[in-house]
């Protein structure tokens, strides 16, 4: 506790002043929670002390008894990056009590731009991101465009794709060591510029291009940044994707997180025991390797993931050739049909029933199966795939029902497992899955409270402090005097998430109040602030 004050002492001190009083605090330490009143003062906490003891002249005091006060959550695994210049504010995670995105992930970022290859980029961003309304060319130039339309704090990544682009295009090739250099120049102004850290989304182009060295060159940028990725494959490939991963931070000195770890297809469910495992063996021979999780079984991604490599070289219109003739398509279909080795396929691995249209350009077939849509057009389900990305322009996502509940649960309750919603960006329409709305109350509704696999000093630590050591994030994650007031009030025998499959936009119960540097922006569920988050830079 901060202060010797006597109980019911009067403090004269500024008139800035708040006090959340008779909640119970779980400070994000993963320490016990205590009784206790927290004081604000502007953006910062200046004390926590026991209830009653502290009043200051002229404070505002909120009577929060009955309730938990936690730090504001931070999503380390989001795809917001174009959050900022959507015309409303996107409230999906601010009421959820998450007060800091971590974006750019999965080697997307939306920066930096190259003139040679400025539309490629753009093009193939669109797959994903609805079209963001911002001109130029760095890292740095985007960032603060996106300042001041920010309804959480963001903590952005460079994306490994978007180096690439800029200096090579969607070509599948080796990059020559002046290509690397030119991609480690762009890497280390973006880190310099306030970077978190680099990305990888070695399952999309053109991350699939890249070899192993070239990767471990790369991030021998980083130094103490973060390295971020999701790994070469998710379900037939996942013991080799995994051990890429932890050789890439083994050879170039740097810490790992593992995006959104799981086991990806009936045939690999379990294989999450051995991949904790190895991590926890590296770890052990020292390595800082960490891992993020999302509370489904479903997973959500763009179409063109059920593609092989070969066919996506080029970008969007070498892709729609390919998709219009015939020599191609008989290729295509044979690759899915037999496999192809070293492609982890999203159709193989959810089978047509298992794979969801979440949305389309024109809002066709969402929330329709593949099979579905294959029987209703009278075609089987790898010829439905391809209408369905020739008509919408490969600008399509979908649910991806890949996962069994004991791997989930194994990786979420792993000690050094952070929580990442993997939401898709905000602004398509469409059936988006309900992570997007329920991620973070359904870790402590559903998997804490209900199945007690966390307590509630867990969860919390797993969605604040944690995340922020890792991710070296500044003066957040942690209620003690001195930090930044990022902080959630919820009630914890009433939090859970309500978001489904079918209906994915349902807000959650039970996040009475967020408040964002000492100012509240969400009151009983409901978001009443304005653009109140920062760009935030790392604490290194």
């Amino acid at each position: 506790m901060g202060n010797e004050a006597g109980v019911g002492q009067i403090h004269a001190l500024k008139p800035d002043t708040t006090i959340l009083a008779g909640g119970t605090v779980v400070d994000g330490t993963g320490a016990p929670a205590l009784m206790a009143d927290v004081v604000l003062e502007g953006p910062r906490i200046m004390a926590v002390e026991p209830h009653g003891s502290y009043r200051p002249l002229g404070a505002r005091v909120v009577d929060v008894e009955g309730l938990t006060i936690t730090p504001g959550f931070i999503d380390v695994h989001s795809h917001s990056d174009n959050a900022p210049f959507l015309p409303e504010p996107d409230v999906s995670k601010i009421l959820q009590g998450v007060t800091t995105d971590v974006v750019g992930n999965c080697g997307m970022s939306p920066a930096p731009r190259s003139a040679d290859h400025e539309r490629l980029l753009a093009a193939y961003l669109e797959r994903l991101f609805p079209p963001v309304p911002w001109e130029g060319r760095s890292w740095h130039a985007y960032w603060e465009a996106a300042r001041g339309g920010m309804v959480t704090n963001v903590a952005p990544l460079v994306g490994q794709g978007a180096l690439r682009l800029a200096v090579m295009g969607m070509e599948r090739r080796p990059a020559t060591a002046a290509e690397r250099r030119a991609m480690r120049a762009l890497l280390r102004e973006a880190l310099d510029d306030g970077a978190f850290g680099f990305s990888t989304g070695l399952i999309y182009p053109p991350g699939i291009f890249t070899d192993t060295d070239e990767l471990i060159d790369l991030c021998g940028e980083l130094g103490p940044h973060v390295y971020a990725s999701h790994i070469r494959g998710e379900g037939d490939n996942l013991i080799d994707a995994v051990a890429e991963a932890l050789a890439i931070g083994r050879e170039a000195g740097v810490q790992v997180q593992v995006s959104h770890h799981k086991a990806g297809g009936r045939a690999n469910w379990g294989k999450t025991q051995d991949t904790l495992a190895m991590i926890d063996q590296a770890r052990q021979r020292g390595q800082r390797v960490f891992q993020d999780v999302y509370p489904y079984t479903a997973g959500s991604t763009i179409l063109t993931a059920c593609l092989p490599p070969w066919s996506q070289e080029g970008g969007n219109d070498a892709m729609l050739r390919r998709l219009h003739d015939p020599d191609a398509l008989m290729r295509l279909r044979r690759d899915l049909e037999n496999g192809l080795p070293g492609f982890d396929s999203e159709l193989h691995n959810a089978g047509a029933d298992g794979i969801i249209l979440s949305s389309t350009k024109d809002g066709r077939y969402e929330g329709e199966s593949l099979a579905a849509v294959a029987d209703r057009l009278g075609v089987d389900p790898i010829e439905a795939l391809f209408r369905i990305l020739r008509e919408e322009e490969l600008s399509a996502t979908m649910v991806v029902f890949l996962m069994d509940e004991a791997d989930v649960v194994r990786v979420l309750t792993h000690p050094y497992t952070m929580i990442g919603s993997d939401a898709l960006p905000p602004g398509r329409g469409g059936k988006p899955h309900p992570r997007s709305y329920g991620t973070f109350p359904r870790i402590l509704g559903h998997y804490g409270r209900e199945r007690g696999l966390l307590t509630l000093e867990e969860a919390v630590y797993k969605m604040s402090g944690l995340p922020a050591e890792t991710f070296h994030i500044p003066e957040r994650g942690r209620i003690a005097p001195g930090c930044v007031a990022d902080l959630v009030v919820l009630d914890p025998a009433a939090v859970i998430d309500r978001a489904t499959y079918e209906n994915p936009g349902l807000t959650p119960v039970g996040i009475r109040s967020v408040y964002l540097a000492g100012r509240q922006v969400v009151e009983h569920g409901q978001y009443i602030g304005a653009r109140e988050g920062a760009l935030l830079t790392p604490a290194l």
